[in-house]
């Protein structure tokens, strides 16, 4: 069963950057959509944004349209998410999964947004 890890959060000031990892194992991405989601305290898991296999037609939230570049690497079977230009409504758990979603969520990894 595939098992999903994310990586790269941390607290980063308004406007700042931030690369987030989701490293796949125990077996492939195939040719799944792959998403990240996120989910602040209080709230439901939201969608973020979503790559082809082909690492084609990215979809974006409209909240995040604009800043945050979504891509996945097959060969390393990881999907990235840079994020630019922070906003405190950024703070939240990330996650990824493919879309529909096939594997156990992992812990996420959390960003947090200072203003």
């Amino acid at each position: 069963q595939v098992q999903l890890v994310e990586s790269g959060g941390g607290l980063v000031q308004a406007g700042g950057s931030l690369t987030l990892s989701c490293a796949a194992s125990g077996g492939t991405l195939g040719s799944y959509v792959m998403g990240w989601f996120r989910q602040a305290p209080g709230k439901e898991r939201e969608f973020v944004a979503s790559v082809r296999w082909s690492g084609g037609s990215p979809y974006y939230a409209d909240s995040v349209k604009g800043r945050f570049t979504i891509s996945r690497d097959n060969a390393k079977n990881t999907v990235s998410l840079q994020m630019n230009s922070l906003k405190p409504d950024d703070t939240a758990f990330y996650y990824c999964n493919s879309i529909p979603p096939r594997a156990a969520w992992g812990q996420g990894t959390q960003v947090t947004v200072s203003s």
